[in-house]
């Protein structure tokens, strides 16, 4: 498996632990003594989606370079 699948791989796991962890800390907010830092458990999926995803967004341009070494 080359190392983009994996990380497309890798991405589309983290997002779904980021859907379930926004979902957990929807329903512990609502209960009446819930703790102020159960709304923070989503940041640490989201920053890794964001990572995952900028590096992603940036993989068509250093295929294009790569492909202009190779020809050069």
């Amino acid at each position: 498996m080359s190392s983009s699948k994996g990380i497309r791989k890798f991405h589309r796991l983290v997002s779904m632990v980021f859907m379930a962890t926004v979902v957990f800390t929807a329903v512990a907010l609502t209960v009446d003594n819930s703790v102020i830092w159960v709304s923070y458990v989503p940041l640490l999926p989201l920053f890794v989606l964001m990572g995952t995803g900028v590096y992603m967004w940036f993989l068509p341009t250093i295929a294009r370079r790569r492909a202009r070494r190779a020809v050069a």
